[in-house]
């Protein structure tokens, strides 16, 4: 392995720090690095697969600066991870994504802008990002590839921050043809990797306190409506078929008596029902197909596709994770200025995979839980998304932690569920599939997730044959150093990097 160390950021976090997600698997990072891997190098064990072309990035969170007031994981900033696979080379990169709040953090030598769980009013900057308004957009959460640029976001609107996804080089702001909406964009943009088109949304406080729109493979806008809701809302995801996007008005919310006294303190009201919107994919407002469903909140979901039963009615099927007990009712808070970790838990917010189905014939929608496991953070072969597919590549939560330690392998037909269990004291990325080239089934691919060894202070990225995940990683390729936790991830083959970026 050839490493060159390219730059270190600065930082300024307390000495002996005991912050639960600024220590341990979260342990932040300041340094970036290239590393080449050359042919039976010493840092790779097993062998890499020579049918693997593509690049997997992964989005970090990572703090540098002590909080105005109070830090939550989900405030810190975004470092990429590329490590990429063509032509039997290997190449992994991190790089901060230079955000006008971390160029402008690097420059104060402190932190400028409130967190999530901190009141607006703490923040030291007069203007700021956000569907609330006044955060610091970190451009953390998410990272997806379009006309051949990573786009990283920020889960509550704002910029997409593209660089190069082999070397993460800085590329500045998306515009498509000079415009982005004024809104932002939410953290979870959708590729249809058939058409090419990205799909998105962003919320806001604002009525409609929804948009919805569409990005041709050539970076053209071509469709942008407003989705009406009776109130501010807080939907992290979205989903799509080849026809149809699907979008959620979810019973959680800030609460109206709170925003008026300039608060945002979120409100889980079991009497509303959810409620989901299809929107024909290229159609207007005014073409919106309401349906209602039992109240929940769901983070991510896995997929969506077009359908008919036996009486020839046309369903669409929509496929995530049913939160059971979303507000973490009933659950010991968290003392020590830690105020709303409890609801990072996974196990404790009892989410678990759930299916609902909308007859587009008679209007009704049907519901079932598809798995007893609770789990989230769902990948799949992105060849299958919008269609009809049979696997969902999941994370386990670990106790009382935001971190992984599990990859499940869910047959959403059968109901098998197939797990690879990490280490004790490793802990796991959100798990990209990435189809071998020149594959045929679902599954014929690899499994890539980046692992955290916390009790030896290394990390890998770990390469499974999406077939038999269970069977253990069949290459595990040493990085740099131990990298911090974070949120999500995606692959993009090396056909999709040759598309020019507009």
């Amino acid at each position: 392995m050839r490493v060159e160390l390219r730059s270190t950021v600065d930082s300024a976090l307390p000495p002996n720090d005991d912050h639960p997600y600024r220590t341990g698997v979260w342990q932040p990072q300041v340094r970036e690095y290239d590393a080449t891997y050359e042919v039976d190098d010493p840092a790779i064990e097993g062998t890499v697969p020579d049918d693997l072309h593509g690049v997997y990035l992964r989005n970090t969170e990572t703090a540098l600066f002590e909080p105005i007031k109070r830090y939550h994981p989900f405030d810190g900033d975004a470092m990429l991870h590329s490590i990429s696979f063509e032509a039997g080379e290997v190449r992994y990169h991190n790089r901060f994504v230079r955000t006008d709040g971390f160029l402008a953090e690097q420059e104060a030598k402190h932190s400028l802008w409130a967190g999530i769980t901190e009141h607006p009013s703490n923040a030291v900057a007069e203007a700021g990002w956000g569907a609330r308004t006044m955060m610091k957009d970190n451009a953390s959460t998410d990272v997806v590839v379009h006309q051949g640029a990573a786009l990283a976001s920020f889960y509550q609107c704002g910029e997409l921050y593209r660089l190069d996804p082999i070397n993460l080089a800085d590329q500045g702001k998306t515009r498509w043809k000079g415009w982005f909406p004024p809104e932002g964009i939410s953290a979870h943009s959708k590729l249809d990797e058939h058409t090419g088109e990205l799909l998105f949304f962003n919320y806001h406080l604002d009525a409609p306190h929804m948009n919805y729109g569409v990005v041709s493979a050539a970076g053209e806008v071509i469709n942008y409506q407003p989705i009406p809701l009776p109130g501010p809302r807080l939907p992290h995801d979205m989903a799509f078929t080849e026809n149809w996007s699907i979008l959620n008005d979810l019973p959680l919310y800030w609460d109206p008596q709170a925003l008026a006294d300039g608060y945002y303190s979120n409100r889980f009201d079991r009497d509303l029902p959810s409620r989901f919107a299809l929107i024909p994919r290229h159609g207007g407002s005014d073409e919106i197909r309401w349906f209602e469903a039992q109240p929940t909140f769901v983070l991510h979901w896995t997929n969506a596709y077009e359908s008919t039963n036996a009486a020839g009615e046309e369903l669409v099927v929509l496929d995530g994770f049913f939160q059971h007990n979303p507000t973490a009712r009933g659950v010991d808070r968290h003392g020590g200025g830690h105020k709303g970790f409890e609801t990072l838990d996974l196990n404790v917010i009892q989410a678990k995979a759930h299916r609902w189905t909308f007859n587009l014939t008679t209007g009704a929608c049907g519901e079932q839980q598809l798995s007893d496991t609770a789990c989230e953070f769902p990948m799949m072969n992105g060849r299958y998304a919008g269609r009809e597919y049979r696997y969902s590549y999941n994370a386990r939560s670990a106790p009382n932690l935001f971190a992984f330690d599990a990859i499940i392998k869910h047959d959403v037909v059968s109901g098998v569920e197939e797990m690879w269990e990490a280490p004790s004291g490793v802990f796991l990325s959100e798990t990209v599939m990435a189809p071998r080239e020149g594959s045929s089934a679902e599954d014929d691919g690899y499994l890539l997730t980046f692992s955290s060894d916390v009790d030896n202070d290394v990390s890998h990225c770990l390469v499974f044959d999406a077939a038999d995940p269970g069977a253990g990683p069949v290459c595990r390729i040493r990085l740099p150093e131990r990298i911090c936790s974070g949120t999500h991830a995606t692959w993009a083959p090396m056909t999709a990097l040759s598309v020019s970026a507009g």
